[in-house]
């Protein structure tokens, strides 16, 4: 299967395409490239995963992937509180990421499953 077939990677590329878009002529690079980075880590580190032959494998990039959550969900909190993200959007950012998770943590499931 490849990771173009899951709702949890388009999901998460979407959601990498909106924060990229969103941070498109910040001109703070430091911050910019941080969250970009992990933003892209998440959907990378799914495709990833989808290439390992072992499920062993893939259940460890998936756990990257939601390690690139985490940091995402930090970082665009503090950029909430300093006002580089409007609140609204920032939120909805968070519900998204709390989802996309869920659907990863299902993902390891079934791979565990499997083994």
């Amino acid at each position: 299967m490849k990771c173009e077939n899951l709702d949890v990677c388009e999901r998460s590329c979407r959601l990498s395409v909106e924060i990229c878009k969103y941070f498109k002529e910040f001109k703070d690079y430091g911050f910019k490239d941080q969250i970009t980075r992990s933003a892209l880590s998440i959907s990378s580190n799914i495709a990833e995963e989808m290439e390992k032959e072992s499920n062993k494998d893939k259940v460890k990039f998936l756990n990257i992937a939601e390690d690139s959550i985490a940091e995402l969900i930090t970082q665009i909190y503090i950029r909430i509180e300093i006002g580089y993200i409007r609140k609204e959007v920032g939120l909805d950012w968070k519900n998204e990421l709390n989802e996309i998770i869920k659907m990863l943590r299902g993902l390891k499931k079934s791979l565990k499953r499997e083994r």
